[in-house]
């Protein structure tokens, strides 16, 4: 089981950033999945998650309105765009999936059994 976050980079405050995370070993669209970030010395913080059953989607209020979660189930692949990108949004950013978290704890990090090894997002302002 393997999840490969990429699409992170610098950019100013303002732009826009698109990442991805590819899957391999297990079937997306069976598990819960989330974007969590993580800034130096803070804790990790919830982003967005899709549920596993429904599809419903979850943000944090930081960023609803700005970021949107997505799946591709032919190429197993999750997605988060994020537009109008601030500087308190630098962090190292992580997909997680899991396959029977429940959704009162979607936005916990600590019950999902699967982890992208990161992606770093750095906006400037």
């Amino acid at each position: 089981v393997q999840l490969q976050a990429s699409g992170g980079g610098v950019v100013q405050a303002g732009d826009s950033l698109r990442l991805s995370c590819a899957a391999s070993g297990l079937n997306l669209r069976r598990y819960a999945v989330a974007w969590f970030r993580q800034a130096p010395g803070q804790e990790r913080q919830f982003v967005a998650a899709i549920s596993r059953t429904g599809g419903y989607t979850y943000y944090a209020n930081s960023v609803k309105g700005r970021f949107t979660i997505s799946r591709d189930n032919a190429e197993n692949t999750l997605y988060l765009q994020m537009n109008n990108l601030k500087p308190e949004d630098t962090a190292d950013y992580y997909c997680a999936a899991d396959a029977s978290i429940i959704t009162s704890s979607l936005r916990t990090w600590t019950q999902y059994d699967h982890w992208g090894q990161g992606t770093q997002v750095t906006v400037s302002s």
